[in-house]
């Protein structure tokens, strides 16, 4: 993981953990310590989700419907809940992602402007 130990992490804004989460679920289940190693990974280390953040979104999410948990093993062969998407958490992924990128181009144009 290339983290940069410069600087702190970014602070996540709101709403954005959940999106994070389905979108580190799309090639497969993992648990909850691979879903956060993962964002720092993807992200150089720049966003990372506290382990309470995680776990309450997480569980938000399941009762949602959006995401599937099942027992089995880590690579450590110690016992974690794995997370897969739901069909309802594909397409919750798709326009949340759509609302994010829209978002982001408004904030963009904005600040090209100063």
């Amino acid at each position: 993981m290339a983290v940069n130990s410069q600087t702190p992490p970014l602070p996540l804004l709101q709403g954005t953990v959940d999106l994070l989460v389905l979108r580190t679920l799309v090639p497969g289940a993992m648990h909850g310590y691979g879903i956060a190693t993962a964002v720092a990974e993807r992200t150089a280390g720049e966003l990372a989700i506290e382990d309470a953040a995680l776990y309450q979104a997480l569980h938000r999410l399941e009762r949602q419907g959006l995401i599937e948990a099942e027992w089995g093993e880590s690579e450590n062969n110690r016992r974690a809940r794995f997370y897969t998407l739901t069909a309802a958490g594909r397409k919750r992924l798709a326009k949340e992602t759509a609302v994010w990128k829209r978002y982001s181009r408004a904030v963009d144009a904005v600040l090209q402007g100063v």
